[in-house]
Parts: C-alpha cells; structure tokens; sequence
C-alpha cells in the first residue's frame, strides 16, 4: 500500500514547501494578509527546514528519522487545512481558503501512501 518511495518523497517535499511559499501569489491572496497568508509561507519554510533534516536521499544534514518526518508531515497538513476556520478566513472567497484545505489533504495522502524508510535502510534491515 506504501509505494510512494522516500525518493519521490523528498523531491515532493521541495516542490510543496516552494508552492506554499508561494501560495498566496499564485492563487491571487496575497492582499488579504493575515493568517491565511502566513500559514502557507511558514509551513513552507518549515517543510523546506525539517525536510534539510531528514535522513532520506534529499537530506544533506538527515537526522530525523523518515517516521518522524511523515508525523511533521500530517500535523502540518492538519493545520493547514483546518487553519480556514481555524483562525476564520473560511468565508474569504474560494481561493483564499481552497488551497489551504486541497495541499493540506493532498499531503495527508501522500503521507498515507509513502514509504517510511528509505530503500537503503530498508535493505540493511532484510540483510
């Protein structure tokens, strides 16, 4: 059921932390300001920052372990889909609050169907 691998993983990882951060940009939200435009900025910046530290090919300074990486990953994502009506912006129009509830589930499912150790650790622990 796990097949996304921790490989796929990590490049994903880049990719959503750059569009959160981007996020109020290219979904045209920009000029609400508040926490539906910070939310987004911040959990990129964070996914960027732990996924630096995770010990997965895309890594360089892995030290969190993949599991505890998939944890961050779906209370992030909670957070950033919940966070409309979490701090009220879910009566914004619909794409200020979307996208914060689409990447948020988006992530969970991905989480769901991630690999949680990398292929090398996995075949150091069938040896």
């Amino acid at each position: 059921m796990r097949f996304i691998p921790t490989k796929v993983h990590g490049i994903l990882d880049y990719i959503v932390g750059l569009a959160l951060i981007a996020a109020p940009w290219l979904f045209g939200f920009a000029g609400v300001g508040g926490p539906a435009v910070v939310i987004p900025i911040v959990l990129g910046v964070g996914l960027i920052v732990y996924s630096l530290f995770t010990k997965y090919e895309w890594g360089p300074f892995g030290f969190i372990p993949m599991p505890v990486h998939l944890v961050f990953d779906v209370a992030a994502s909670l957070f950033l889909a919940l966070s409309p009506w979490i701090f009220g912006f879910a009566g914004e129009a619909l794409n200020v609050w979307l996208p914060h509830l689409v990447v948020g589930v988006a992530v969970i499912v991905v989480v769901l169907f991630s690999q949680p150790q990398p292929a090398s650790v996995r075949a150091t622990a069938r040896a």
